[in-house]
């Protein structure tokens, strides 16, 4: 009886997973989406400890009390510009949970999928555990953003991957039950997922994040089935799928293959330039001559990027937006897909400032409307407005999609140097003719700009 409850509660959670999911594919319902997928899990577990006689219940409970006082503070206080490393750490615990729990189970797993489900568990989720630990280092910038190519990266790779999978069919040729087996396959599994991030560089690591999350997810499901726990099994599978479709839409976003985009540098390819700074010269204003601008317009589109996260700007952008209607000016906000460090950065950057939904444009309906612009403000962007992406075969970025700012009558850039973008390379929009420069904090600036624009 108590199995029977327990089984519908955990269907009950599966779905509100579901629902979950649902939820935060839309900015107006993901706070909701957000919620519903925490108290189910929270459900989830509280069933766990009442339906059933846990072993190690002393261990389970302290590891529950460390986890708790590690990531709620975590959760809180970290920053908006550093919720992508966040995320990659998360998702890398994740991976590297499922293949220690796969890995205490390879001696229980007594019959043919169990077992394979088990060994496949160990490499995936170590090398999504490795493979996150890389990009929150690269997203931290502790180590480079740039391309790491190894002497004979290639074939170290290779080599690493061939002897994952052949250990792997050695352990469950042994019927899983040789420890010091699957203690090497963890370690080459490491090693795998290092070589694997190590060559991605610039705006290609988000997109790695997104395939790195699906492969936990895959690892979650199948530690799922090796424990016969359905619940696991539902929420590794729709993390899994979830996490590939975005993949696929993320790198389509960049305009980039899945191959190029993890191989890119092997073959001498990414989207991670040299980093020069041009000493080319650029037309600067003052914060009264941006103000004029933006006070006598009658459409104004902002651009937000990730220096808007870093300066914290994003309640002032706002306050600028506001008064520039009041004035009767039309103002929007155009999303690229992949601005800032991961999708939905920007919505959620906004959100935080209750900046309405609707005027939020996704790039296709920005696009449509940037001929008719008066002025686009961009702040803190830079590749996802950088015409070398539609204009230069030769970019790195080159196929990208990008938002089309430079169609509309005027551009005024928000930046604090002339440091190239997060894929290291030159801005072409910064030098046309259209453009002005506005350098300095972001915050600060808009600061200025708002109470320019209350004295005309």
């Amino acid at each position: 009886m108590i199995d029977t409850w327990a089984q519908l509660a955990y269907l009950a959670a599966a779905v509100c997973f579901v629902l979950a999911l649902k939820g935060l594919s839309s900015p107006k319902t993901a706070r909701s989406g957000n919620l519903l997928g925490a108290v189910a899990a929270l459900v989830a577990m509280v069933v766990t400890f009442i339906a059933y006689d846990l072993d190690n219940l002393p261990w389970i409970i302290g590891a529950i009390v460390v986890g708790c006082a590690i990531g709620v503070p975590a959760a809180r206080r970290v920053a908006m510009t550093a919720m992508p490393q966040l995320v990659a750490l998360f998702n890398g615990v994740g991976g590297g949970a499922a293949a220690l729990v796969a890995s205490l189970e390879l001696s229980t797993a007594d019959t043919v999928f169990p077992l394979a489900a088990a060994v496949l568990t160990v490499p995936v989720g170590t090398i999504a555990f490795s493979g996150s630990v890389v990009t929150f280092l690269k997203l931290q910038e502790l180590i480079t953003t740039r391309p790491v190519t190894p002497p004979a990266g290639p074939t170290l790779f290779s080599l690493s991957l061939v002897a994952t999978l052949v250990l792997a069919v050695f352990l469950y040729a042994g019927d899983g039950e040789t420890a010091w087996l699957a203690a090497v396959l963890g370690l080459v599994a490491l090693v795998v997922g290092v070589l694997l991030v190590l060559p991605v560089g610039g705006a290609d690591v988000p997109i790695v994040i997104s395939l790195l999350n699906a492969a936990t997810g895959i690892a979650v499901a199948a530690g799922g089935y090796v424990l016969g726990n359905a619940l696991l099994l539902i929420g590794g599978t729709l993390v899994g799928a979830s996490g590939t479709i975005l993949t696929r839409l993320m790198a389509q976003a960049m305009g980039r293959s899945i191959s190029s985009i993890l191989f890119g540098a092997f073959k001498g390819g990414s989207t991670a330039g040299g980093g020069d700074v041009s000493e080319r010269p650029v037309r600067t204003a003052a914060v009264d001559d941006v103000a004029i601008m933006l006070g006598y317009a009658q459409k104004v589109m902002v651009v937000p990027g990730y220096g808007l996260a870093v300066a914290q700007a994003q309640h002032t952008i706002q306050e600028l937006a506001e008064l520039l209607q009041s004035r009767g000016i039309e103002v929007a906000y155009a999303i690229h897909p992949v601005a800032g460090r991961m999708p939905g950065h920007m919505n959620v950057l906004l959100a935080e400032a209750n900046v309405p939904y609707e005027q939020l444009l996704e790039m296709d309906t920005a696009n449509g409307q940037l001929r008719t612009t008066d002025v686009t403000l961009v702040v803190g962007a830079n590749d996802v407005v950088n015409p070398a992406a539609r204009d230069s075969p030769g970019s790195p970025i080159y196929g990208m999609p990008i938002l089309d700012v430079d169609q509309s009558q005027a551009v005024v850039f928000l930046k604090r140097s002339m440091r190239p973008g997060f894929a290291g390379i030159e801005n072409e929009l910064l030098y046309n003719a259209r453009t002005t420069l506005l350098f300095g904090d972001a915050k600060e600036s808009l600061t200025g700009i708002v109470s320019a624009v209350k004295m005309l």
